[in-house]
């Protein structure tokens, strides 16, 4: 393993103190989203920063720049195309408390409640999860609710001790696939590692959701402990984007590997936000550890 992986505690701040911002790029016309110099600056800030807030400056209610902006980003710079979400939905979904169509006919998705949501990556139970997402933003919360909160993994890798580091690279957990995105009746769940180091840029990524993660060794269920505690302890490691900061009109992309999420409670029953996950590629398997 590289020896930037493993740094201490007192290192952590010398490197990290700055506080994390969230690079941002206008899109005045929605021709934009073909024009070859934009589509590769989305792509170099997605590459550099892994996270990204883009502001329409038109009305879009039907996602029209988001999803040729993906298209592009597949054309031009080798993104891989948008993954459908579940056995009964395609590549757009609606996030909106009020709508009584749910991601399936009889379990509703935990992001589609007013409750607050914690520390995710999206796909986690997927042996394939997608990259990238974007959450555009059709309707914002009015009442103060809903703030999407965005935390830095390589940050938080780096808060954790050596030996938690190694064990959440083992493929020592069992994640359940939640029923509402089960696409296969015959698969319930998957095993594999949680972090995993990027071979092309070091980086540590990870895959996470806590409701559906069972550690099956000891050293497993230790490591599990502590990434939690971890989370607790995240203010130096995250972002976080009120209804002020992410309005209506407003599209957040993220790299779902080097960033968790976490949504706060819904005030607004009218809030409404259009996901796409694209860019879906084999969560790394790390080396084996003696």
């Amino acid at each position: 393993m590289s020896q930037n992986v493993f740094l201490g505690q007192s290192s952590i701040w010398s490197i990290y103190s700055q506080p994390l911002t969230v690079p941002h790029l206008p899109a005045p016309t929605i021709e934009r989203s073909t024009q070859q110099d934009h589509v590769h600056k989305v792509h170099e800030e997605l590459q550099q920063h892994g996270i990204l807030k883009i502001s329409l400056g038109f009305p879009d209610p039907g996602s029209q720049y988001l999803k040729q902006l993906v298209l592009s980003l597949h054309q031009h710079c080798s993104h891989q195309l948008p993954i459908s979400h579940s056995a009964s939905r395609g590549w757009l979904w609606d996030v909106r408390p009020e709508s009584s169509s749910f991601q399936t006919v009889n379990h509703r998705a935990r992001s589609e409640t007013m409750e607050e949501f914690p520390w995710h990556t999206d796909c986690s139970y997927e042996e394939m999860p997608p990259r990238y997402f974007a959450l555009q933003v059709l309707q914002h919360d009015r009442f103060g609710g809903g703030t999407l909160s965005a935390m830095n993994i390589q940050r938080l890798n780096e808060s954790l001790s050596p030996s938690t580091q190694e064990s959440l690279m083992r493929q020592e957990y069992k994640i359940n696939i939640p029923k509402e995105f089960t696409k296969d009746p015959g698969k319930q769940q998957i095993i594999g590692n949680l972090m995993a180091i990027d071979p092309e840029s070091q980086s540590c990524l990870m895959r996470f959701r806590r409701d559906i993660l069972t550690p099956l060794t000891e050293e497993a269920s230790r490591a599990l402990e502590e990434l939690d505690e971890s989370l607790r302890c995240e203010s130096f490691s995250t972002v976080h984007l009120t209804s002020a900061d992410f309005p209506t009109g407003t599209i957040i992309i993220m790299d779902n590997r080097r960033w968790l999420h976490a949504r706060n409670d819904v005030k607004d029953p009218q809030r409404h936000l259009r996901r796409l996950r694209w860019d879906a590629i084999p969560f790394p398997i790390t080396m084996k550890y003696h």
